[in-house]
């Protein structure tokens, strides 16, 4: 018999001046001047990462095997680095039963490790934890947000995040003209994705709901919770041509857009849509498991909204006892 499961996630942060002795004073104090004053102008493009924090996060699973059982595979996302985020592997353990830890990178969006086992007999456990070393910074918003502006030209690997993704419906009549309201009398580009990240937090109403339910669902019943919230910013967003997708935390995600400084350069930005207000700015130690919000996998025919954590087997005489260990060490401390 074939086996086969998986869990949702329900379930489960100068150089530049070379001196020259045959140069004026005033010519090195102008340069220094100048130089300052560039530094601080970019200082206020984009966010600052602050207040880097240390943790170290076990990450894995427990597979029983309640009768005979071959070809087990498990998947399990885990940290992968990010702007705000540096991962890495401290330790690993394993059972002698488990055959290999390997690692795979999808869409340079999330990462999986993968977990073999070639046979399990009746009442044999299988054991394999990775220890993640997660530094962590917060982000903070930009000092200056009148200057960033819409892509005009979004590169390849940032129209994806333009089209309609699993449960963020951007392309139904009712969110499009919602979406058209909300930033019409918006001055800069900054002030319409506030505006609509403002919408949805004044307009939905928090309730948690065990099941995903989408934009759509959201914008009808006028309630939601981390995912529905998310989704319909995401939404919004997108249908005014700005880049948006959304952060997966253990427990709980949040949504993230995309705008352009004035040299060109594009910075995301997150944002809070369940939970305390923040917009541009994110006061969250959470390791980050996945960006994203459309994944094409080994198997699926369809686009999934996130990766779930799954586990497979060739031949089962009796369903397999699934946990995914996936908590943290310690509180954190501040990063030298």
């Amino acid at each position: 018999m074939t086996y086969h499961t998986s869990f949702t996630r329900r379930q489960l942060q100068s150089p530049w001046l070379t001196r020259h002795l045959n140069l004026p004073a005033l010519l090195l104090i102008s340069c220094f001047t100048a130089a300052t004053q560039a530094q601080e102008i970019e200082s206020d493009l984009g966010v600052q990462f602050v207040a880097p924090a240390k943790q170290r996060w076990e990450i894995g699973v427990v597979i029983k095997s309640p009768g005979n059982c071959t070809g087990i595979t498990a998947a399990v996302t885990v940290p992968k680095s990010w702007p705000e985020q540096a991962v890495k592997i401290v330790a690993q353990q394993k059972s002698p039963n488990v055959r290999s830890i390997r690692f795979q990178t999808l869409s340079n969006d999330v990462t999986q490790m993968i977990v073999s086992i070639a046979r399990l007999t009746a009442g044999d456990e299988a054991r394999a934890v990775v220890t993640y070393e997660v530094t962590k910074s917060h982000i903070v918003a930009p000092g200056k947000t009148d200057v960033f502006r819409v892509a005009k030209q979004p590169s390849r690997s940032l129209q994806k995040y333009l089209l309609p993704s699993p449960f963020i419906e951007s392309r139904d009549p009712r969110i499009r003209a919602l979406a058209k309201q909300i930033v019409t009398d918006q001055a800069s580009d900054w002030e319409k994705v506030e505006a609509m990240f403002d919408w949805v937090r004044e307009n939905i109403n928090y309730k948690f709901d065990p099941q995903l339910r989408g934009a759509l669902t959201a914008l009808k019943n006028k309630q939601g919770d981390c995912e529905e919230m998310t989704s319909l910013f995401v939404a919004l967003c997108r249908v005014n041509k700005i880049p948006a997708r959304s952060v997966w935390i253990p427990g709980h995600c949040y949504p993230e857009f995309y705008l352009e400084d004035p040299n060109g350069k594009g910075h995301w930005f997150p944002c809070q849509a369940a939970g305390t207000r923040a917009f541009g700015s994110m006061p969250e130690y959470r390791p980050i498991l996945q960006k994203g919000d459309s994944f094409r996998l080994p198997g699926q025919r369809t686009p999934q909204r996130y990766v779930i954590d799954t586990l497979q087997a060739r031949n089962a005489t009796r369903n397999l006892q699934f946990q995914v260990i996936r908590r943290p060490l310690d509180d954190g401390s501040p990063a030298p």
